[in-house]
């Protein structure tokens, strides 16, 4: 067969054009269409028992010819469709047809014709008719794929027809009076119910040196896999590692590959895919894979070439991740490699002389398809062999470099920026598998030498097109974020070697310089690129400073002053969702790795209050943070200058620190499910700490070496920490505290005994449960220990009661001093709305006015002395001529100043200018008056 003629299966002749069937004379043994019934468009219902009845006849001299006979009128009455109805009949008679091809081979262009009007749509004549009749019509379809059995070409091909011709259905020549035809969706349903593609897949077996009904078997198979139940059933019949084998049959019209990569394609998309790549994890496949991959990388030139061979790398890739895969055994590997590297790193390989990557966007992709299959393979520790060889971190690190003005590339400059960055983000995965590697070729250097680019002004315009790009678009934020995701993962490794090569590159300070620049130019800009930016400096900080005490000196006090400024700020932005909580994660880290340990840091970090923004955190009661900050608050108190600095410290409502850790101890006890009373006091104290989780976890025997729960529980909630810093800060000198919070307190001081009662206690128990009975000896000491510490819950308990009472008694007595006050001032007002009434009285009856006065002569008369002593001067209480409605007030004239000094009793002073409020109550100063026609010095007074 020529190769245009094989180009398209679908193109082949029809076999009736090709075969001469014999053409028996005709006998009228059925009903058959009469020319009236032909006009309407309708037909008779044939006795299709009696052509059942007539196949299952032997013995006659004509019985063959009445057989054939009678099949062919069957085909000439239902040529616009079989009725669901008479389906099961007809595929029964389909099916005795078949039985008889292979001594008979006249009933070949019977079986021939019935298949081949299977195409058409089936004809219902109720709407219920498609439920009624479905697994007659699903065992009929069925039956196709059995029927593939038969060795005859013409059969096969239009079986494959047939089913091609469900997603293609044609509507019937005529309309038949009373029919209508079925749904289009409906044939395709009831072959996925009849497990129709699982035996096609099974025929695939039959036809391993036929290549054009391999096509056709492909061709139906590629479209009954658009659906997830074929597909299902497919992977159930082997079909993708059936298919896989033979990507690299000879075939010159390339349909048996596209047709097969098709249909892995629907496979991985439309079932188990942990499934199919079992299937393909095989040195068959793989071998296939390879050479199909090799013959389109060399010599594949078309556009559709260069797509088919991305599809069978994406392929690759997909089996590559299952790591029983035998992607080196089959040299595949080394192959990939290769492929990846030859672009960078010249290869005297003859696989590749000469060849060379075009820009066009499939080229584009295979590159970086390669770039990502190198990052799968090198998870696989047998592999790094052949990534030293390949020499591929060398080939990556041609890609971290500032771009070169003037510079002939093979990529445009869209191009060229995305491969950067993708082989930069290769480069991350693959270095830390290749240290002697990327050490030899001075790794450390080169990224810091980017970094530097990407940190200064160079006019740069960025793309920002592609998936690493993001974020990046007319700046060089992506290249930072990905060079510094290399710097982090390579520090990550505390390999003391790169880490100290780092430090001695200048590294820190570089770092510290970068993260100044982007608060200083964009601290305004909310971008997620540069919160992680800021976020991966801090970590790979943390990772060069935490044990290497040089390095903590070297991050100093400007490394302090940046993570300062990280914490101020506003709360409110960690709920943003930008990535302010990875930052501030960070900034905790950095706090613990680079300035705990090196006093110099810690001193600066006290004095420019980092304390007091530490405890603003943690009041923002986030149960994420606590945990961390908690621990940096213990470590921090070994600062004999942290303790005044915490105890100073106020939050809102002036809360001090002590009773936000107290109040934190509460909501954790709270969250595990502590028993305590309404007033916080112990329940048990035989289990005083005791969580929920430890309630319904029984004591189990374990390992010496394994921690029991009462371990594990120190580890998995804050009260060992906020233990440890109260314990720092002195139990008995906390200011601000409730009652409330000194009931806790009293637990939290003993938190540590507890706990150790507790740990004896499940000793004691795994020694019961192991029926292991101690020396007398050992068992009063664990019996003593456990009462001791049962009386230490019990004085708890105790101290906590009095502390309860005596609040009690407190709060009695100042309630019983506010309803003092209360009545006091009530008392004061009726005493003031008496005195008011009084006020009237006198201003409104002049009797009463009169008594008054009368009254108040009378008090200062009885207030003075009996007798006056000899030459003393008598002082008036009272002004004579005043006419006032009230009495006079706190007035004395001194008669023995000398009139012309005062002016008299009236003159212009101070004390005159003093007058007497109608409202009463006390005097009240108003401003001076200047009198008219003061007299002269020189007039008479």
């Amino acid at each position: 067969m020529s190769r245009a003629e094989a180009a398209e299966p679908a193109e082949a002749p029809e076999p009736s054009s090709r075969i001469k069937f014999s053409s028996p004379r005709q006998i009228p043994i059925v009903g058959v269409v009469t020319e009236d019934e032909e006009v309407q468009g309708a037909f008779k219902s044939m006795d299709l028992n009696r052509v059942i009845k007539l196949f299952e006849e032997t013995g006659k001299d004509d019985l063959e010819e009445r057989q054939l006979k009678s099949v062919k009128k069957l085909v000439q009455c239902y040529q616009n469709g079989f009725p669901l109805r008479d389906l099961a009949q007809i595929f029964k008679i389909l099916n005795l047809c078949a039985e008889k091809i292979k001594t008979q081979p006249h009933f070949i262009e019977p079986a021939y014709n019935i298949i081949k009007l299977c195409g058409l749509p089936f004809l219902k004549k109720k709407a219920s008719d498609e439920i009624t009749y479905a697994e007659d019509t699903a065992n009929s379809i069925g039956l196709l794929g059995d029927l593939m059995k038969i060795q005859n070409s013409e059969l096969r091909i239009q079986i494959c027809k047939c089913i091609i011709d469900f997603y293609h259905a044609e509507p019937p020549k005529k309309h038949i009076t009373g029919y209508q035809q079925a749904s289009s969706s409906y044939k395709i349903k009831m072959a996925e119910v009849g497990e129709l593609a699982k035996t096609m897949i099974q025929s695939l077996e039959l036809l391993e040196n036929q290549l054009v009904e391999k096509l056709w078997v492909l061709k139906a198979l590629q479209h009954l896999s658009t659906s997830e139940v074929n597909c299902t059933l497919m992977v159930k019949a082997q079909a993708a590692s059936g298919i896989c084998a033979h990507l690299n049959d000879p075939d010159p019209s390339g349909q048996l590959l596209f047709r097969s990569s098709e249909i892995l394609w629907n496979l991985l998309e439309k079932s188990s895919k942990e499934e199919i790549i079992q299937q393909l994890s095989n040195l068959k496949c793989l071998l296939a894979l390879k050479e199909v991959f090799k013959n389109l990388f060399i010599r594949g030139v078309s556009h559709y070439d260069r797509q088919l061979r991305n599809d069978i790398l994406v392929i690759t890739t997909i089996i590559s991740q299952n790591p029983g895969a035998p992607m080196i055994e089959s040299g595949f590997t080394r192959d990939l490699i290769l492929f990846a590297t030859f672009n960078e790193v010249k290869s005297q390989n003859p696989l590749v002389k000469g060849l060379k990557l075009s820009n066009s966007y499939e080229d584009f992709e295979l590159k970086k398809l390669l770039f990502n299959i190198i990052v799968i393979l090198c998870k696989d520790l047998s592999t790094i062999q052949l990534l030293i060889d390949g020499k591929v971190i060398l080939a990556l690190f041609t890609y971290v470099k500032r771009p070169e003005k003037h510079k002939i590339l093979e990529w445009s400059a869209a191009q060229y920026e995305e491969l950067q960055l993708h082989a930069i983000a290769t480069l991350s995965s693959v270095a830390p598998f290749l240290i002697d590697e990327y050490l030899f070729y001075k790794g450390n250097d080169q990224v810091l030498e980017f970094l530097a680019w990407c940190d200064n002004e160079d006019s740069f315009f960025s793309h920002g097109n592609s998936f690493h790009g993001a974020g990046g678009r007319g700046n060089k934020f992506a290249q930072m974020r990905y060079s510094l995701r290399l710097l982090r993962a390579m520090v990550y490794l505390e390999n003391d070697t790169i880490n100290k090569d780092l430090c001695e590159n200048g590294a820190i300070q570089q770092l510290i310089g970068i993260f100044k620049n982007i608060i200083s130019k964009y601290n305004d800009k909310e971008e997620a690129i540069l919160l992680e930016i800021q976020s991966d400096i801090l970590l790979i900080l943390s990772g060069l400073c935490e044990y290497h005490i040089p390095g903590k000196e070297i991050f100093g006090t400007e490394g302090v002053d940046i993570i300062l400024h990280v914490m101020k700020t506003d709360p409110k932005k960690l709920q943003s969702g930008l990535g302010y909580n990875v930052l501030l994660y960070s900034t905790l880290d950095s706090i613990w790795c680079c300035i705990l340990g090196c006093y110099p840091s810690e001193d600066y970090f006290l004095e420019k209050e980092g304390i007091f923004l530490l405890l603003d955190l943690l009041a923002l009661n986030q149960k994420k943070f606590c945990n961390l900050i908690l621990g940096i608050m213990v470590e921090f108190c070994d600062n004999p200058k942290t303790a005044a600095h915490v105890n100073a410290w106020r939050g809102k409502k002036d809360q001090t620190a002590a009773s936000l850790l107290i109040k934190l101890w509460r909501k954790e006890e709270k969250e595990l499910g502590v028993k305590r009373d309404k007033y916080g006091k112990i329940v048990d104290t035989k289990k005083p700490l005791f969580t929920s989780f430890q309630e319904e976890q029984k004591i189990i025997p374990l390992p010496a070496n394994c921690p029991t729960i009462a371990v594990m529980d120190v580890a998995e909630n804050i009260r060992a920490k906020i233990y440890a810093v109260l314990g720092k800060l002195d139990f008995e000198n906390l200011p601000g505290l409730s009652a409330e919070d000194f009931v806790t307190l009293c637990i939290i001081h003993r938190y540590l005994d507890f706990k150790i009662g507790e740990i004896w206690n499940e000793i004691y128990e795994e020694i019961k449960l192991e029926k292991l009975r101690p020396v007398t000896t050992d068992k009063k000491i664990l019996e003593s220990i456990t009462a001791a510490s049962e009386n230490i819950g019990k004085m708890v308990v105790s101290l906590q009661s009095e502390m309860i009472e005596s609040q009690a008694r407190q709060d009695v007595q100042n309630e019983q001093k506010v309803y003092t006050k209360i009545q006091a001032t009530h008392k004061q007002r009726e005493l003031a709305n008496k005195s008011w009434e009084n006020f009237l009285a006198r201003t409104s009856n002049a009797k009463t006015l009169k008594k008054a006065k009368r009254l108040q002569e009378k008090a200062i008369e009885s207030s003075r002395y009996g007798e006056r002593p000899p030459n003393a001067i008598f002082h008036r209480t009272d002004i004579k001529g005043l006419n006032a409605t009230v009495p006079s007030g706190g007035v004395v004239t001194v008669e023995s100043t000398p009139a012309r000094l005062v002016g008299g009793p009236l003159a212009d002073t101070d004390i005159a200018l003093k007058k007497l409020p109608i409202r009463g109550g006390a005097l009240q100063k108003v401003k001076a008056v200047k009198t008219v026609d003061e007299p002269k010095k020189s007039d008479p007074a």
